[in-house]
């Protein structure tokens, strides 16, 4: 059976809009060349979709029924800090190869500037036979899910679009009104993936703020948290970010030097992207050094010392470890000679260096026996009050536990 829409990749970003376009009633299948791997949709509402007609398919036959296709490949930094479009172009060229007339393509993959116009635009092209603007439509849409929030979802947060031509535009602007309440028009493709890299930074370099004045305050003898809570009371100018123990999440910040020079990027980096990640990938080493002077001011040493993780996900109340620092901060626990061990409970088992870690069964009595409890996320069922009186010693990264109770970030 044809379907109205097809989702390209049913991970972080594929599969939620598939949910909301099953929901506005859209007959839609998810194509991916590999099982869904998103971690943020339960087993329930999967089974709902399916129910109302959702179909999951490896056959790329079906691309070519479909008037909208959607790429949501993953896209990632690679070791070289540029962006890693393998799996864009492979969706591509799978999407190409049965493209037909009259189609509305959508890329909502994370890219730089340029990337939809001279990176997907030649395989639709070269693939299809088609010329993008004028047999087809082609736009770029930035993603705007924030996973596990039941406030903004897909249906009331604006979506922007942007497309190769004023028609292309149009195109995609019919197709998203129809899952959510305000759709804005970019100027044109770049300008809609751009608001993509300016929303990234944002969030990456405001959080750097934060962690810089963590350590800051903590020298200073400063409670940051109260510090937080005072100045988010300011009624402008001010927006509220929180520190951490590394910034997780499917979001990369791009820094404009790391582009291809295909973009006609004029080379200069944004030096503020540069330096935020600088110090967001630093937080891990903080948390560690922090973690031995603890161990030390108790008489005890990092190494030999039974270490209990709390939370190894990116974000609190959900499965996804996409970019959790947890990992590696227990890699770096284990340089030190630490036996750790973990709770978290939508993890039901995690390794690190392909190693299974300890999960703990109870986690007052995990606890008590440890020598030190670090709290990494701040899931809800986590009783603070009661953990800061069971634990040893505890230390706090996400400021959830009360003023006195622990010791915080």
């Amino acid at each position: 059976m044809p379907a109205d829409l097809a989702v390209i990749g049913l991970g972080h970003l594929g599969l939620p809009l598939a949910q909301a376009a099953v929901a506005a009633g859209i007959e839609t299948v998810g194509y991916d060349s590999g099982p869904a791997t998103d971690s943020t949709l339960t087993a329930a509402e999967i089974r709902r979709m399916s129910a109302a007609g959702f179909r999951v398919t490896t056959n790329p036959a079906e691309l070519g029924r479909v008037r909208t296709a959607v790429i949501c490949a993953p896209t990632q930094l690679g070791a070289d800090r540029a962006l890693d479009l393998g799996a864009v172009g492979e969706a591509g060229r799978t999407l190409a190869a049965r493209l037909r007339p009259h189609t509305t393509v959508i890329l909502e993959s994370a890219a730089h500037p340029g990337v939809t116009e001279d990176y997907l635009r030649p395989i639709l092209e070269e693939g299809s036979g088609l010329r993008a603007g004028r047999d087809f439509h082609l736009a770029y849409s930035p993603s705007r899910l924030d996973p596990g929030n039941r406030t903004h979802t897909i249906s009331n947060t604006p979506k922007v679009i942007g497309g190769l031509t004023p028609a292309c535009t149009e195109s995609a602007h019919a197709f998203y009104a129809r899952l959510t309440e305000k759709v804005v028009r970019a100027r044109g493709l770049r300008e809609a993936e751009t608001v993509q890299l300016l929303e990234t930074n944002y969030r990456h370099v405001n959080i750097a703020l934060m962690n810089e004045m963590a350590v800051l305050c903590h020298d200073l003898g400063v409670d940051l948290w109260d510090v937080i809570r005072c100045a988010e009371t300011k009624p402008y100018g001010f927006q509220a970010f929180r520190p951490g123990p590394g910034v997780g999440g499917h979001g990369v910040p791009l820094d404009p030097n790391y582009l291809p020079h295909t973009t006609r990027t004029p080379g200069h980096p944004l030096r503020m992207v540069g330096l935020a990640q600088e110090i967001n990938n630093r937080m891990p080493q903080y948390v560690i050094q922090r973690c031995a002077t603890l161990l030390n001011e108790h008489g005890k040493s990092a190494r030999g010392a039974r270490v209990l993780l709390l939370g190894v996900t990116y974000k609190p109340d959900l499965a996804d470890q996409e970019g959790s620092p947890a990992r590696e901060i227990a890699s770096r626990l284990l340089d030190l000679g630490a036996l750790i061990s973990y709770h978290d409970p939508y993890i039901a088992g995690w390794r690190v260096r392909d190693q299974p870690v300890p999960r703990a069964d109870s986690l007052y009595e995990a606890a008590a026996s440890a020598d030190l409890t670090i709290l990494l996320q701040h899931h809800r069922t986590y009783d603070m009050q009661g953990l800061a009186v069971k634990a040893q010693l505890l230390l706090d990264t996400r400021g959830a536990s009360p003023a006195g109770a622990a010791h915080r970030l």
